[in-house]
């Protein structure tokens, strides 16, 4: 039985991965860490990690970007790993996150979803053949409106694994109201949506003379990035210090 530390655990996606874990019979949360008490808990909830002397095989943060080197300290001194599902960490915490993986396992992706881990690999393999063939690249994303940052974390990601095989060559072009010429072919078009209750929907557009090829994934419920976050939850313990991704719980 894996024994989970929640930090974020009253926030939108700590209950639904407390809720996916109460019908789970290979994982438990053994505590759970956060500024919002809630009576509704069954595990002990702390305000932050000085507090907690549970003791835990793993710890998810699916919280703030802040406060992380508390978080650190306390998973190397009890020499457990830690699954990040936050994102907007700053230049200095990613140097901290970079450093605590030389002593612990961390486990960091920008997006936990199974599926779109598993589209960054598919992408990889489909940009190396229709590249050479001189099919554009387009990426379109759609978000609800109220996400305030655009484009998404994992349309970046998504340009970035496919930039990775093209040599980092390629530049990313977000805007073209002010472009007056034709497309050129080094670049990736990275385009955003914003309306309604969309919970993600990432499209990966291969464009080639007479043909098109279209890669996507939809997101209908944020229960996927939580399934994700258990599973790597299941995977990190156990594992030599170093920093792994979803990729890895995939293989």
């Amino acid at each position: 039985m894996i024994s989970i530390i929640l930090r974020g655990c009253n926030g939108k996606m700590g209950r639904v991965i407390t809720q996916m874990l109460e019908e789970d019979n290979t994982a438990v949360i053994a505590a759970g860490i956060d500024i919002s008490r809630s009576s509704n808990n069954e595990y002990p909830v702390y305000y932050n990690f000085s507090q907690c002397n549970v003791v835990a095989d793993v710890i998810i943060d699916f919280s703030a970007p802040v406060n992380v080197k508390e978080m650190i300290d306390f998973a190397i001194a009890r020499g457990i790993g830690i699954v990040l599902c936050t994102t907007g960490f700053s230049k200095e915490d990613q140097l901290l996150i970079e450093e605590a993986s030389k002593v612990i396992p961390i486990l960091q992706s920008a997006n936990m979803s199974m599926g779109v881990n598993l589209l960054l690999k598919l992408i990889k393999e489909a940009t190396k053949v229709l590249v050479d063939s001189g099919f554009d690249i387009e990426i379109v994303e759609k978000h609800h409106n109220k996400k305030v940052d655009a484009p998404s974390g994992t349309a970046l990601a998504l340009a970035d694994a496919i930039n990775s095989v093209l040599n980092n060559q390629y530049e990313y072009v977000y805007d073209r109201t002010d472009i007056r010429a034709p497309r050129v072919k080094n670049e990736i078009g990275i385009s955003s949506v914003r309306g309604g209750s969309i919970v993600g929907e990432h499209e990966i557009i291969y464009a080639g003379i007479d043909e098109v090829i279209e890669i996507k994934h939809t997101a209908y419920s944020k229960a996927i990035f939580a399934k994700g976050a258990i599973q790597a939850a299941k995977y990190l313990p156990g594992k030599p210090a170093g920093r792994y991704t979803m990729n890895d719980v995939i293989g």
